[in-house]
């Protein structure tokens, strides 16, 4: 545990060192909607209709300021939209995928987005809600940005490489809704709102059953919902299927919500829909047929650009067994690299754990040893008052047990005086009691034959008489 809060603290100060980070934040439940990014919402409401628990909130930030929103779905591990506004293209384009470690770990301590390599190891459960980058690997679908790229500016730009903002699709499908978005938003929809800062940008995807290594969801249809929240308001959708990457179907903001989940909605009072001017709508959706028609006859009337378009066709299906086998080699490759890391990760951070538990060891070790020398060299003057204090009243004993001893030797020959001197006086005073003591005993003696002699003449008359009584003739009462 010690080693893991050191390696995050690391990677921490990477992230500090190095500013090409894109920071996000996880909303969570107690805020309302998008906290920071609602700015990109007409009247910062967000849309609503969108309530499952695994639709997760994100406010995509970029050197500490919010760059769009994006509501993700861990279940089908892609964005269900992303919400942003049209900025100044940037002129480089460069790819730096990131990803969002609190959609795994609430717990863990960085509240931004990092490289997925960077956090290998520092975050539980990576990828168990999102999209990583092996999902799409060897898989033939690309990460395609519902926030395209292409209508950022540079801080923008970066910000909308994570993989929060991805869904998979085919190489030529995701060039055709980039290049179909970036022409549909720059051509069609910019030029027709007046304050360009008002033009609030919905792109979304809607979930299949398909799924990319049985975990990320192949999008069954691509959505943009445009609002110009100006004094002269309008709205628009469009939809492309996955299925035909030349489909580019425009339709209102109500018809689009009715494809999506059951009571959504997508911009608050619906973007001003009542009041929208039919004049500012049939111009839009007119540039909107222009930009498809040009697609169209660009692939169809031009007879060479059908051959040339068929050349590539078969030489793309001779190639493909070797550019799969390619990306085989290549996953494989990636991988090899990646156990070597690991194995050098592993054991980098046991030696180093084993040095660390040395060094720890050691000191607890010469912490102890100090410890018990205080103890000592304290103890040492206790004990030796201790020790005085002893001797001392031992010696209190030895003088209080010969004065005992010297006592009880001096009380032999008094008491035998005083007992010897107290003999004539006990026996003289004990005379009279002898004296008293011998007269009663003679008193008694002569009083006792005197009772004997007097019982016996009572007996001897009372034979007598019972004698006269049976033998003698019974006479008158007078003899």
């Amino acid at each position: 545990r010690e080693w893991t809060m050191k390696t995050s603290i690391v990677i921490l100060l990477c992230i500090s060192v190095f500013p090409g980070f894109s920071q996000g934040r996880v909303v969570g439940e107690d805020e309302t909607g998008f906290a920071e990014c609602n700015v990109f919402f007409p009247g910062k409401v967000p849309p609503e209709g969108f309530t499952e628990p695994f639709h997760v909130k994100i406010c995509q930030q970029y050197n500490k300021k919010p760059r769009f929103a994006t509501l993700y779905s861990t279940k089908d591990k892609i964005p269900l939209y992303s919400a942003f506004k049209y900025t100044k293209p940037a002129q480089n384009e460069e790819e730096n995928w990131l990803v969002e470690p609190q959609i795994d770990d609430p717990e863990n301590d960085l509240h931004e987005m990092v490289r997925e390599a960077d956090i290998v190891g520092t975050v539980a459960n990576l990828g168990a809600n999102q999209a990583l980058t092996s999902d799409y690997m060897g898989s033939g679908y690309e990460r395609g940005l519902l926030n395209p790229s292409l209508l950022n500016e540079e801080d923008f730009q970066i910000a909308t490489y994570t993989l929060t903002n991805a869904v998979p699709l085919s190489p030529s499908l995701s060039k055709s809704w980039h290049r179909d978005i970036e022409r549909v938003v720059e051509q069609a929809l910019v030029p027709h709102c007046s304050k360009k800062d008002h033009l609030y940008l919905l792109a979304g995807a809607i979930p299949s059953s398909v799924r990319v290594k049985g975990k990320v969801s192949v999008p069954e249809t691509l959505w943009l919902a445009a609002c110009c929240d100006a004094p002269e308001g309008w709205s628009l959708g469009l939809v492309k299927k996955m299925n035909d990457e030349y489909s580019l179907a425009d339709l209102t903001v109500g018809e689009l919500e009715k494809q999506l989940l059951a009571g959504v909605h997508l911009f608050k009072g619906n973007c001003g829909a009542d009041n929208q001017s039919q004049e500012k709508t049939k111009a839009i959706l007119q540039a909107v047929s222009q930009i498809r028609s040009g697609e169209q006859v660009g692939t169809s009337d031009n007879q060479e650009a059908k051959e040339s378009g068929l050349v590539r066709k078969v030489a793309g299906i001779i190639a493909t067994p070797f550019i799969k086998l390619l990306e085989l080699l290549i996953y494989v490759l990636v991988g090899l690299v990646k156990f070597v890391f690991y194995f050098l990760w592993f054991v980098i951070k046991r030696v180093g754990g084993t040095v660390l538990d040395g060094i720890y060891s050691l000191w607890n070790g010469v912490v102890s040893y100090l410890k018990a020398i205080s103890m000592v060299l304290i103890s040492i003057p206790y004990d030796v008052g201790r020790v005085i204090v002893n001797i001392f009243l031992g010696f209190l004993q030895i003088v209080q047990d010969v004065a005992f001893l010297t006592y009880r030797i001096l009380c032999i020959p008094v008491g035998f005086v005083l007992h010897l001197a107290a003999f004539p006086y006990h026996s003289i005073c004990a005379i009279p009691s002898v004296l008293k003591d011998m007269a009663t005993g003679i008193g008694g003696t002569f009083s006792l034959v005197i009772d004997a002699t007097a019982t016996l003449l009572h007996g001897f008359y009372y034979l007598a008489g019972h004698i006269v009584k049976r033998f003698v003739p019974k006479g008158s009462s007078d003899d």
